[in-house]
């Protein structure tokens, strides 16, 4: 499997790591920062597998660890201090990669898709051509009325949303009408029988991995898409 290249970013009065997964050939000539979710850091089999095979495709990748993550707390920090970290992150990735000078997408897993799209909805001027939601959490299980969409409005960028059709944070029939009303519209993909994580029915090695290679194509499909570049 691909390897990666660690490096450090300077925040607020702290430091994390990020991982570069550099393409062999970068035949999209756009830079994926992929943020983890709020269980598991930027190592998690979840997101190394997306980082991997997405930079084997032809995309250079970006993971990194919220700075709990890093100091090893289980808790998240609050929004504000995990927004700071993201947005040191795009700075740093920008002066390191050249195809993120280009077009940069943005996103993550649940919690750090969400964070992302906060991030640029408070910042219209921020350098990123898309996003990237890869299990958005638009309600906490079991509560479906407590909705995570006010600010997507806001983003005004292009914005690729994949969820499993049994997924507990919010099934694609509750984005009916959400994502059709934003500006540009947003995509949607449905993993059929996928779960928060994508993860469908049964043991099958095989047919998972089928799975999210078809997530992986659809996610270069979308960045082909994308006007380029961004400023």
């Amino acid at each position: 499997m691909k390897d990666s290249e660690p490096f450090t970013v300077s925040t607020t009065g702290a430091a994390t790591t990020a991982l570069v997964y550099r393409a062999d050939e970068n035949i999209t000539g756009s830079a994926l920062i992929l943020a983890h979710g709020a269980g598991a850091g930027q190592r998690s089999p979840f997101l190394v597998a997306f980082a991997q095979g997405l930079s084997g495709a032809g995309l250079d990748v970006v993971t990194f660890n919220f700075l709990y993550i890093e100091r090893g707390r289980r808790l998240p920090d609050r929004g504000p201090i995990l927004m700071d970290c993201f947005h040191a992150v795009i700075d740093a990735v920008r002066a390191r990669l050249a195809s993120a000078r280009g077009t940069l997408v943005i996103g993550g897993k649940s919690m750090g898709g969400r964070i992302a799209t906060q991030l640029a909805a408070g910042d219209p001027t921020l350098p990123v051509a898309g996003l990237v939601l890869l299990g958005y959490p638009l309600h906490p299980p079991g509560r479906p009325t407590e909705r995570r969409d006010s600010h997507l409005g806001s983003v005004k960028r292009p914005m690729l949303f994949v969820q499993g059709s049994r997924d507990a944070f919010g099934t694609p029939k509750e984005f009916s009408g959400i994502l059709e009303a934003l500006s540009p519209p947003a995509s949607l993909y449905v993993v059929d029988g996928g779960d928060h994580s994508f993860k469908t029915a049964g043991h099958d090695s095989a047919s998972q991995a089928r799975v999210f290679g078809d997530v992986r194509r659809v996610i270069l499909d979308w960045i082909n898409t994308l006007p380029s570049p961004v400023a």
